[in-house]
């Protein structure tokens, strides 16, 4: 049942409904379906209906409070203002969400270096891999281990600036012998002057695929098996 509130003295009526909008205290606004029905477009609406009724029908020996009411409209504009927000928001991401989808879909067949700490060597070639570092050091050091777990020798890159480091490298063994064909892992190690540390370390793979990740982004399906996300990628080679 709606009821009615009389504003002014000569009787005129405002449905509770409106009052009740303007207040706040509609029970139903809690709702989702109801939630777009007080957006802040609706609520300026009906407040300026509440507002041109309380100006007809006010007592001009008692005329209404101004502040209250310009108070009210300036919070009205501050729910719009946030609506507003929220859409351009919600339109930028969708717009960066698209462009990161190209951007992996272009990567397609390129070699990139993405978070692995393995690398494969055929016919006397071993596949890229890297480091990256947090700080410049004054010596990075790594450690390459067989199938078996084996160290099989360690490469010295000296003297590095932070930043992702690609590394080339002829495999061989401690004594210059060719490496036979396998996987191999690695270890890095870095020294500076605040110590030593465990730089992070990077595979070579080749872009198979794009697929959309739980959370929303692209994720790139590499030919080491691995699914990584666009934005771990160090480098492309």
């Amino acid at each position: 049942m709606t009821t009615q509130t009389t504003i002014g003295n000569n009787g005129t009526t405002v449905s509770q409904t409106l009052l009740d909008t303007m207040n706040g205290t509609n029970s139903a606004s809690s709702s989702s379906s109801a939630s777009s029905a007080t957006s802040g477009s609706n609520l300026q609406n009906t407040f300026l209906q509440l507002l041109i009724a309380q100006m007809k029908n006010q007592d001009p020996t008692n005329p209404m409070d101004s502040s209250q009411m310009t108070s009210q409209l300036a919070e009205i504009n501050t729910v719009t203002g946030i609506q507003q927000l929220n859409t351009s928001l919600t339109s930028l991401a969708s717009q960066l969400t698209t462009n990161q989808q190209t951007q992996a879909a272009n990567l397609i067949s390129t070699t990139v270096l993405a978070p692995g700490d393995s690398f494969s060597v055929a016919s006397g070639k071993a596949t890229g891999f890297g480091v990256t570092l947090a700080s410049d050091a004054t010596d990075v050091q790594l450690t390459v281990k067989n199938s078996a777990g084996q160290v099989v020798n360690t490469i010295d890159l000296g003297k590095q600036s932070a930043g992702t480091i690609p590394i080339g490298w002829t495999p061989v063994d401690k004594s210059g012998n060719a490496l036979p064909d396998g996987t191999y892992t690695f270890t890095a190690t870095s020294t500076s002057a605040s110590g030593t540390g465990s730089p992070a370390t990077l595979s070579a793979a080749t872009v198979q695929g794009v697929i959309k990740q739980t959370d929303g982004t692209p994720g790139l399906v590499l030919s080491n098996g691995k699914t990584v996300g666009l934005s771990t990628v160090a480098a492309i080679i």
